[in-house]
Formats: structure tokens, sequence, C-alpha cells
């Protein structure tokens, strides 16, 4: 099959103008002119039109499953506040309400141009169902605290274990997510991290991602040291930061994917950037909460991939009165909103590539380039090459077609 569009966009390649992808058994056979690859190529040709041909977006952290939790809680004085309330608000959900909110969230990822997630299971009883779904490519991480619950670190890892081999990965994968330092144990956190490793898994924490947290594991106080200290051991409390204690718990990797990383104490970056750690920033997120601003430029300079996520509905605010919905392009818009430095092409390099390779897929999505799967979407656009980048994070609403693993997931409208 080959598509021809307006304006291919690569992504690690320059923009085509009149430009077309050759698709062959699920994967990019050829990407150049259209009038090249018409002459030499025969067999099916689709015109897309005035369109952006581009790779499926990745999006590197998300809960589908809080999706229908949106506008339901309002931007908390303090990060445990939210917590709190957030796990009020779950307790009051069933296995329906989980499923449909799960598939709701994929829908709407799927309409704005997402093609891969990786996603939270917070409920991993919605797996058998709710996988089979969506054409999406899901990569499963189950989550784990231990905290509340007091379960055993071996038993919750175990359990996950059992999960992965019960289920048909299909087109996406599995992993470990231990929730987040606070949420867990020293244990839990070592035990991920050396299953991961043995069973070649990736792993994901939420980490660093408030003052509240910081202050907990740097100093032992503020809001969320107060909340816990009766809740769970504290004595891996005042060693350092965040990012300091997952390194001591041997999680930092090539093969852990660090999701928000706000607040950062000295040599943090350097620390994610040796280890070969990926890092997550969720925009929308990141500005519910009014963190800190983001330190990319501090994770770039240390050599650390980053890569964008939409988090959860549940830390995300209405727009012009609308509810939110989970899009890759919207944090796009958002992270673009706050930061001046960053270019159209690059900001798209983060849904891209860079997701990709946080996902141990460089080379086979997030760019169309000979060999990599053949998943696309096209973009409404009638502007000039140039601004093609910025004309794809503006474009609002749904895409013109989709295709992941050569099969169209949102077909082309009729000519």
């Amino acid at each position: 099959m080959l598509l021809r569009a307006r304006i291919v966009l690569p992504i690690t390649a320059p923009s085509l103008e009149d430009g077309a992808v050759l698709i062959s058994g699920g994967t990019v056979a050829d990407v150049g002119a259209w009038h090249d690859l018409r002459r030499i190529h025969g067999g099916t040709a689709v015109d897309l039109g005035d369109v952006v041909l581009l790779p499926g977006l990745i999006n590197a952290h998300c809960h589908l499953d809080y999706t229908h939790m949106a506008g339901r809680l309002r931007p908390p004085r303090t990060f445990p506040d939210w917590i709190k309330s957030i796990l009020a608000a779950k307790s009051e959900w069933n296995y329906s309400d989980y499923a449909a909110s799960w598939l709701a969230g994929a829908s709407q990822l799927l309409e704005s141009g997402t093609t891969t997630v990786a996603n939270i299971e917070s409920v991993p009883e919605l797996l058998t169902d709710c996988r089979a779904a969506t054409p999406l490519r899901v990569h499963s991480f189950v989550e784990m605290t231990g905290v509340r619950s007091g379960r055993n670190p071996e038993a919750l890892v175990q359990e996950a274990l059992r999960t992965f081999r019960s289920l048909d990965p299909g087109t996406g994968a599995f992993g470990l997510s231990p929730h987040a330092p606070y949420s867990t144990t020293p244990t839990l956190l070592r035990l991920a991290g050396d299953t991961a490793r043995r069973d070649g898994l990736r792993t994901t924490t939420h980490v660093a991602e408030s003052q509240a947290e910081f202050e907990m594991f740097m100093y032992r106080r503020g809001p969320m040291f107060d909340w816990l200290e009766h809740q769970r051991p504290m004595d891996d409390c005042g060693l350092g930061s965040p990012v300091q204690h997952l390194e001591r718990c041997g999680l930092l990797s090539a093969t852990h994917l660090a999701v928000h990383v706000n607040y950062l104490w000295h040599g943090d970056a350097e620390r994610l950037g040796r280890s070969g750690t990926h890092v997550v920033h969720c925009p929308k997120s990141h500005t519910y909460f009014g963190h800190h601003r983001f330190p990319r430029e501090e994770l770039e300079a240390a050599a650390v991939n980053c890569c964008l996520g939409t988090d959860s509905l549940a830390s995300t605010l209405p727009i012009r009165g609308r509810p939110p919905r989970l899009s890759l392009l919207a944090e796009l818009r958002e992270l673009l909103g706050h930061d001046a430095t960053l270019s159209p092409g690059d900001a798209l390099r983060l849904a891209t590539v860079n997701g990709a390779r946080a996902l141990g897929l460089a080379g086979q999505l997030g760019e169309l380039s000979t060999g990599a799967q053949a998943d696309l979407i096209a973009i409404p656009y009638g502007g000039s090459p140039a601004e093609a980048a910025a004309g794809v994070i503006a474009h609002e609403g749904r895409v013109a077609a989709s295709l992941i693993a050569g099969t169209w997931a949102i077909p082309p409208a009729s000519p």
C-alpha cells in the first residue's frame, strides 16, 4: 500500500512535500517523493490529500482507568490532599466503572493521534477484556504499592508476573510499576528492579513528583512525612533525594522510566543520565499541581532522554469550560506554552522518537524510516512544509487517519 500526503514528516529526516510512504507487511518499506515511489512501486495507492503524514504518537505515561475522573478532583492545597481525594474516589468504583473509563481513555488517545501507550494498570483484572478491545499498542505496567495493604513484596511481584503470563502481549508489552518511593518499601523497589532485569522487563515509577515528596526524603519533614509516618517505616527518609533513593534501591537503569522528576537535588540529573534512565514529563498534570518549572534543560544537558505522557484526567483542568480529554497534542501545546526555548519540531520528538527509545523500540516506532513499524497518523494541514510540526501540534479534534501495524485503526475518509 502506497500512501500519498501533501507533507510527509518522518521526524528523523527532513519533511517531504508531496511525499509518500510505502507499507508492506506491517512495516515501512520506503519513504520518498510521491512521483519517485509511484513510478517504482505498483499496487494500491491511497491519496490522503491535504494532510501531514507522520509516525503515530507515543504516550510514555498514562492512567487509562482514571479517564472518567476528569473534573472530579479540584487542584489540592498539598499533594497528599490529592492522593487522599483520588483514593476516596477510587473506593466508590467497581469493575465496570474502571473498564468503561479505561476504554474511554483508549478511544480518546486513538482519536487524538496516539498509537502506543505505556499504561499504569491499577486494576490488572481489566487487561483480558480491555487490551483486546483497542488497536493501540499497549505497554501495561502493573502498579504495586504495598504500604497501605501491608502485602509482602514478593507476593506483589509474583502476582504481577502471573498476570503477564496469562495474557497475550499482542503488539504491546508488559512491565512492573512500583508506584512511587513514598508508597512502596525499599524491598519492593529492589525486588522489582531485580525481577525486571532477570526477566527482560521494563519498569516505571513516579518519582520526585512533588515538593512534599522531596521534603519527606530529603529532610524528614513536610505534609507527606506527617501523613505517612504512622503508615510506613520512615527509616528510608533523611538520606537524600527521591532520585538518590531509587539509585540506592537499584532501580535506575536504561530500562527504567522515571515519571515526573520535577524536583532535583545536586547531581540528580547526572545520576539519571549515567544510568540511562528515561524521564517522562506530563505537562498538563504539571500545570494542574502548580509545580516548579520542569527542569528539561538540566536533564537534557546530562544526556537524559526526556519523553512525554498524558498522566490521567484526574489531574487536569477543563479547557475553555470543556471537559479535558486525553491527547498528546494537547500536552505538546501545554509544553510549548510554558517553554519558549523548545521548537515545535523538537517538541514532537519528545512524543515520537524519544518515547520509542524509552520503551526500547528505537528505530521501530516514532519515526518513518525503512524497517520501522507501520504506525502512522494523518493530520489535516494546509500550510507550508516549514511550519508542518507547528501545524500538527495546533490540531484539535480527531485525526484524519490512523494506521497501526499496517492496519487502519481510523480509516481515511472516502474521497
